[in-house]
């Protein structure tokens, strides 16, 4: 497989390591059911609904795409949507600071993207004095060792990007015995993390998408869904709201097909349903990273691409310009991984900080795409990385001055 293609690949299958849990609480459930590929391929709908559905949960998302943050207007890792704010005077101290960060993994171009970004914040501040951080390498074990490990060298507050959720649960909960614990990217099942930072989640992304398709697929128009991975619960979430949006609706779910987040498998898939179906008339995606691979399999059969969904990656962007796509973007930014480090800072000066951090959650359309394509970054790069008015900023993303 040629490297970029290798990249792509390996970022999707492992999407599950870039996505937050939209419900942190112990009421995180067990993996969905969902259509077998045969069902899929008889055009039987949308299935069963997700095991993760929470409806109080949907509600919440889905009106907090139309709330006002609070914050700076140019610094959306600063904002919060309708934030609780919580006292944290008991972990005040004096600096300068260790501050201290288990990561889940630095094995896909999102989180590479992340920690670049995370980097460049750590040296905006000069009252962090030193600043730990293990890669566990996409491995619970490891990532409950590095936890344990980390507890031990001093630091003065913790941040956790889990690689699972229900796993590292009990790592973290003994780390906020210790240490003030910020949790971001995906959740754990306690409350015990001072704040638990993530965007408005994946619900928000799952309707942001299916509303776009409903909008531009025609009545009894056959739109094919792609997913990565059963049971993750931010991708399943994203699956549950695109659900509710389409059955409520007169398009055609003629299958619901398991990509693996390998771009052969998907232009594979989808080159399958167009010899099946004649024609596909929508095609909707739990995570954008194989897009350009489904816009490649309408190509190669000579067909125009219909409306679909990607994320903010440079090469799905690029795509949709030179192509003049019917597309749509949701996001799941990578500003949020400033946040952490800024959040950090103010617990231990006593500052009041979201219970939790619901960061705004934007998607990139056809009037705005202009915005968000950056010709001068890396194919892989991710529009909302909030790092251009970091130091180094665009050679130290793998881009260049222009």
């Amino acid at each position: 497989m040629p490297p970029r293609k290798a990249a792509v690949a390996a970022f999707a299958v492992l999407a599950l390591a870039a996505c937050t849990t939209d419900k942190p609480a112990a009421t995180t459930q067990s993996a969905a059911s969902a259509p077998s590929a045969s069902e899929s391929a008889q055009g039987s709908g949308t299935g069963a609904q997700s095991k993760f559905f929470v409806q109080a949960d949907f509600d919440a998302q889905l009106a907090m795409r139309s709330q006002t943050p609070e914050g700076p207007a140019n610094k959306p890792w600063e904002q919060a949507i309708a934030p609780k704010m919580i006292d944290t005077a008991k972990y005040k101290k004096d600096g300068p600071y260790h501050l201290c960060f288990s990561n889940a993994a630095v094995n896909n171009p999102w989180r590479q993207v992340g920690w670049k970004t995370m980097q460049a914040e750590v040296g905006l501040h000069k009252e962090i004095s030193k600043f730990t951080a293990l890669d566990a390498e996409g491995k619970d074990d490891k990532q409950i060792s590095d936890i344990a490990e980390l507890q031990a060298k001093g630091c003065d507050a913790l941040i956790v990007s889990p690689n699972t959720t229900a796993t590292l649960t009990p790592a973290v909960t003994a780390a906020c015995e210790k240490v003030p614990v910020i949790v971001f990217d995906r959740g754990v099942q306690t409350d015990c993390p001072v704040t638990f930072i993530k965007p408005i989640g994946g619900y928000a992304f799952g309707a942001d998408a299916a509303e776009f398709l409903v909008e531009k697929v025609p009545a009894g128009g056959k739109v094919l869904a792609l997913r990565i991975l059963p049971g993750v619960d931010v991708l399943e979430t994203r699956w549950s709201a695109a659900k509710v949006v389409f059955d409520k609706s007169k398009v055609q779910v003629v299958g619901v097909e398991f990509s693996d987040g390998d771009a052969a498998k998907t232009k594979s898939i989808v080159s399958d349903y167009i010899q099946r179906y004649g024609k596909i008339d929508g095609v909707w995606m739990d995570a954008g990273a194989t897009a350009v691979a489904a816009i490649e399999a309408f190509e190669d059969a000579g067909l125009p691409v219909p409306p679909i969904n990607g994320e903010d990656q440079q090469d799905f962007l690029q795509k949709w310009k030179d192509a003049g796509l019917t597309a749509v973007a949701p996001t799941y930014p990578t500003y949020q991984w400033r946040t952490p480090v800024i959040a950090a800072l103010k617990i231990l000066k006593g500052e009041q900080v979201p219970q939790t951090w619901n960061l705004p959650q934007p998607k990139v359309t056809g009037e705005n795409l202009a915005t968000y394509l950056k010709p001068n970054m890396p194919p892989l790069h991710y529009a909302l990385c909030g790092c251009e008015d970091l130091p180094g900023f665009p050679e130290a993303w793998g881009g260049k001055k222009g």
